[in-house]
């Protein structure tokens, strides 16, 4: 298994209206997304190709906005684990490029 593209744990991941997990966890790897709950139970997984992503206004510092499956999730990066807290902001612009870049070469 080749080494994740992206992957960032401690994310919290909104279907609107409702929160599904706070403790999340976003993972790119294989020309796939996925979005897994904190026991690693998959919420929802996509091709990248079929995956849209953006930071539009509304999101917030550390969070993006993205549509698997026809389905639009709200990711919350850098939520606090193990009494850390990474840039939430840095966090999302990395699952963005990884997304874009993803897309770019293996579309």
């Amino acid at each position: 298994m080749a080494e994740p593209d992206f992957s960032a744990r401690g994310v919290r991941i909104e279907r609107w209206p409702r929160s599904l997990t706070r403790a999340g966890q976003v993972l790119i790897q294989d020309g796939r997304l996925a979005l897994l709950t904190s026991y690693g139970r998959v919420i929802d997984s996509a091709p990248l190709r079929a995956v849209q992503a953006a930071r539009p206004w509304f999101a917030g510092k550390g969070s993006t906005v993205a549509t698997v499956n026809g389905t639009r999730y709200r990711l919350t990066m850098g939520q606090r684990t193990g009494g850390r807290r990474p840039d939430a902001s840095a966090l999302a612009g990395r699952f963005l490029e990884a997304v874009s870049r993803a897309t770019r070469t293996k579309g």
